[in-house]
């Protein structure tokens, strides 16, 4: 019943057909939502056939081909029959069944079902058309393996995460389907579908692969993207609370001056927000207080603001060129063939190299993670400046409301200092996360894996630094707009007035101390939903 009612959902998606060399981060970004039917595509399909024939024409040579026709790792001295291909391929599977840790979530196995399918179908791994078509008849009906989290090395790609993906096309491992957990056999039953007998090279070629650490990698793209215009509208929005100065951001310091790309995207972004403020206001407005003959006047604004606003550009611009090449990196990885060996058709061969290795993808993670993680003191050094009265020009302390020193609420609220040690606590946990994963490399599996990526840990962690960075996000996000609100709505920037109504449509002001979990909680899931990135038009 619940996939007859998820067969009814696929007709309102749209198709995406594999190749094996055209899929984006933003094709798999929808999948990972459950947004795209999934085929294979006809020539992909030919490509997939001529490699399969290849490979059998190779196994009735008795030529040894790795984990073929030998045995695998350390053992492919010892070669075996062709008769004894298939359980070689069954054993694979199962003894790389040994994975720990939390479950994958769903989106991220739907993006390494994904990944695993278009490798495939590049027409170099030697599998049969009938394998790619029931890895993608699975994503498709939404059957998600349940995938443990640790146990990659990330050298012969991601074998033990990988292995519960392809023990659900045999029916050998338990399955999410509906919200519910099932024993893939029953599901396949349920589907009108026999679970596959692998043959040759098939259980290598859907485990031998970066799949896994690459869909982490595509997810963790797709948020910091994501993040990097939150941080620009958020940092307009601090400029504001704290009565900055807009000229930070003009274009002769950074079109001309000093010219990085990222750079120039933020500093662009930041000036579109704060174009019309009446809060944040140009440094010529400053100058243009004189001494009028007195020897010293202190002004109520300052020439020059903090660096964490200030700087944004310098900081957040990292980001986005950091996002320049490893999303380049990522789309490489994902259309790759990432197994071993390959069949070479043209050259009539076995080839047998280390395409599986996630040195790219481990390289891009550590890189990417220690731009989020500064992006992240970044955001919790602006809230500082906004809850502490000492720093943020004229506001509440904390940000509580404004009360009477008669009144009998006085004195008694704290309004964002739980707030801002939670924001700090995570920023904290962010940095100490950034140790690159890539430098400790463990030789293993006989020393036949004996330097290995570490890929799918830097993916795993990036992932992690990016979620901690939506929660700093958000609670950033909650308290400019108590700050803006505690100034007064005629004189915000239209675009930071928009911000403020999004979050009020479903966080109220806070009149007194009160739970703030649950208001996090909302503002996460809209910055995942990118509902603030359409605030500042990418050209603005």
């Amino acid at each position: 019943m619940a996939l007859t009612a998820a067969s009814g959902e696929r007709l309102h998606r749209t198709l995406l057909e594999l190749d094996g060399g055209s899929l984006t981060i933003r094709d798999a970004l929808e999948v990972a939502k459950g947004g795209r039917e999934v085929r294979l595509s006809d020539r992909a399909a030919e490509a997939v056939r001529a490699s399969r024939e290849l490979k059998q024409s190779l196994i009735a040579q008795e030529i040894p081909i790795y984990g073929v026709t030998t045995g695998l790792g350390d053992s492919a001295h010892r070669q075996i029959g062709s008769g004894k291909s298939a359980r070689l391929q069954r054993n694979l599977l199962r003894f790389l069944g040994c994975g720990t840790g939390p479950t994958t979530p769903p989106e991220v196995v739907r993006v390494s079902m994904l990944l695993r399918a278009n490798c495939l179908a590049k027409g170099n791994s030697g599998v049969r058309v009938e394998v790619i078509e029931r890895l993608l008849e699975l994503l498709n009906h939404d059957v998600i393996p349940l995938v443990p989290e640790r146990g990659s090395c990330g050298a012969s790609g991601d074998l033990v995460p990988l292995s519960y993906v392809g023990r659900a096309l045999v029916g050998e491992t338990r399955v999410a389907v509906a919200g519910q957990t099932m024993q893939a056999a029953e599901v396949l039953r349920e589907l009108g579908l026999e679970a596959l007998e692998l043959e040759a090279k098939e259980g290598l070629a859907l485990t031998n692969g970066t799949s896994y650490m690459t869909a982490f990698a595509c997810l963790a793209v797709g948020a910091a993207r994501d993040l990097a215009d939150l941080v620009d509208l958020m940092t307009a929005m601090a400029s504001e609370s704290l009565l900055g100065n807009r000229a930070h951001f003009n274009a002769f310091l950074f079109d001309s001056a000093k010219p990085h790309p990222g750079m120039v995207e933020s500093a662009r972004r930041i000036r579109a927000v704060l174009a019309d403020s009446g809060l944040a206001i140009d440094s010529d407005e400053v100058a243009s207080r004189r001494l009028d003959g007195a020897d010293f006047v202190e002004h109520d604004r300052q020439v020059q603001d903090k660096y964490s606003i200030r700087c944004t550009p310098h900081v957040n611009g990292v980001l986005r060129d950091v996002l320049s090449w490893v999303q380049q990196w990522v789309t490489t990885e994902m259309n790759s063939s990432d197994d071993n060996p390959l069949f070479n058709v043209g050259g009539g061969r076995a080839e047998s190299g280390g395409n599986f290795y996630g040195g790219h993808m481990g390289q891009a993670m550590d890189s990417l993670k220690v731009a989020v993680a500064n992006v992240c003191d970044l955001m919790d050094r602006q809230l500082e400046l906004v809850v502490d009265e000492k720093f943020n020009a004229g506001l509440t302390p904390n940000l509580i409301p404004r009360f009477e020193a008669e009144d009998a609420e006085a004195g008694i609220h704290h309004g964002f200092k739980g707030m801002q040690l939670c924001c700090s606590a995570m920023t904290a946990e962010a940095m100490k996360l950034c140790n690159p994963a890539t430098i400790h490399s463990r030789s293993t599996e006989c020393h036949n894996q004996d330097k290995v990526s570490m890929g799918a840990i830097a993916a795993r962690d990036a992932r992690t630094i990016v979620e901690l960075a939506q929660d700093i996000a958000a609670i950033h996000l909650i308290a400019c707009c108590q700050a803006l609100d505690l100034r007064g709505v005629d004189r915000r920037s239209p675009r930071t007035q928009e911000a403020v109504a999004l979050v009020r449509e479903r966080v109220p002001f806070l009149d007194g101390d009160r739970y703030m979990d649950e208001d996090i909680a909302t503002v996460v899931e809209m910055i995942r939903a990118g509902v603030f990135s359409e605030l500042v038009p990418a050209g603005a």
